[in-house]
This record gives C-alpha cells, structure tokens and sequence, in this order.
C-alpha cells in the first residue's frame, strides 16, 4: 500500500511535523529523505531494506560512495545528498559553538563531536582550540590511524595549541567500534598531553571518547 493511503498520523512527514523528528524510527527518518520507493516497496519499506543491508544508520552514513550506491534504490543523487545534509549538520552545530562559550555548553560539545566524527571508518583524534573566555577558535583533526588505532604525539598538539594562540583545549577521538569506553592507552596519552600542554600554559579542560552513544568525558569519569 502506498503511503499516502495509510492513515494520516502514521505517515512520516504528517509524523514529524505534528510530533517532531525525535518522534520517527531510524526508518521513518531515511525514508523521508529517499522521498519515494520502488516498484512494489514504499518509501518506509525500501529504508527498511536499505537499513537491514547495512545494518543500521551508522554503517549507513559511513558508507564509501562504492559502497552506498550497492544498496537497493541508491545511486549517486542520494549519495551526494547524504553528504550535503551530513555537511550542512555539522557546519550549524560550529556555528552554535562558535557563538557560545564551549565550556558551559557540553551538550553541545558532545553533539558537535558526535557530528564530526561518529561515522568515522578510522580513528582519528581531534583538538578543539579555545581562548581565554573557552570560545572556539578552531576544531581541528591531527591524527589519522587504521581502524582501531591512531599515532597521537603531544608535541604536535602543544605546536597547534601555539600557532593558534589557544588558552585552553578538548581533545577528542572515536572508536569505531562503536564502543566509547576510554581504554588504558586513552587515559595514558592524556596524561602525557595535559603535561605538555602545562608547560606552555594551555588547560586541557577534557577529553570525549566518541562512539555510538553520548561521548563519554574523562573529565567526569575523574580520569583527567
């Protein structure tokens, strides 16, 4: 059945716009964005094939081109859309940074950190350089690894913190395992790089470990 023949408060865009995108399942929401099915599925029923086939919306997002455009009903036009509206979320949720002081806004800090780097096939670790008034002055990504793992050395760190005249910074890096749980390499590069940073007189205010759930801060675990 077609889905403007289903009743009204169960169709996804009527959804939404009465209850608010927060209301909508996984599927719910990418077949808004797919607009249409394909012979013999609706919109609800391709997400739901499409969803399956990935495994969910993480592996979905992370998709390489190659890689999305295998999945059923998917070509180019939704890939580059994809990553338009995946760019376009992450460039408002800097500009609400930029506008506030980060140190008073971690919902904030944690959705902006989620947005740059949750969908990461690699590790990659991240600094987010503030002033004096803990405003951001620039986020920034300086390490790549493989899957599970990336070189970090805390003189690099110290040298960005300079360049960019920073007073303060939060370190940040994913697991794309998904799993968030700060490992003991994650709480020893810590220490190293809040020492250095000591040095020349920068505060590391925290560090977010970034998987599938809320990132989760060493600050609040005590681990700083």
């Amino acid at each position: 059945m077609s889905i403007k023949h289903w009743p009204e408060q169960e169709r996804p865009r009527e959804k939404l716009i009465h209850q608010g995108a927060g209301a909508l399942s996984d599927s719910e929401l990418l077949a808004i964005f797919l607009r249409t099915g394909t012979q013999g599925l609706s919109a609800v029923e391709l997400a739901r094939q499409v969803l399956s086939h990935f495994g969910g919306l993480r592996s979905l997002m992370s998709a390489s081109r190659e890689e999305f455009c295998k999945g059923l009903g998917l070509g180019d036009a939704k890939f580059t859309q994809l990553q338009a509206v995946l760019e376009m979320s992450k460039r408002h949720l800097h500009e609400q940074l930029v506008r506030e002081t980060v140190f008073t806004s971690a919902e904030h800090v944690r959705t902006y950190l989620s947005s740059q780097l949750r969908y990461s096939q690699r590790e990659v670790f991240a600094v987010l350089f503030l002033d004096s008034q803990h405003r951001l002055i620039r986020y920034q990504e300086l390490f790549m690894g493989t899957i599970d793992a990336a070189a970090v050395y805390p003189r690099e760190v110290v040298k960005a913190a300079l360049q960019y005249n920073a007073a303060a910074v939060i370190l940040a890096h994913n697991h794309p395992s998904g799993v968030a749980e700060p490992s003991q390499a994650d709480i020893n590069i810590t220490g190293r790089i809040k020492r250095a940073l000591e040095l020349v007189d920068v505060r590391m205010l925290d560090h977010f470990v970034v998987g599938d759930s809320a990132p989760v801060s060493l600050a609040e675990r005590g681990l700083l």
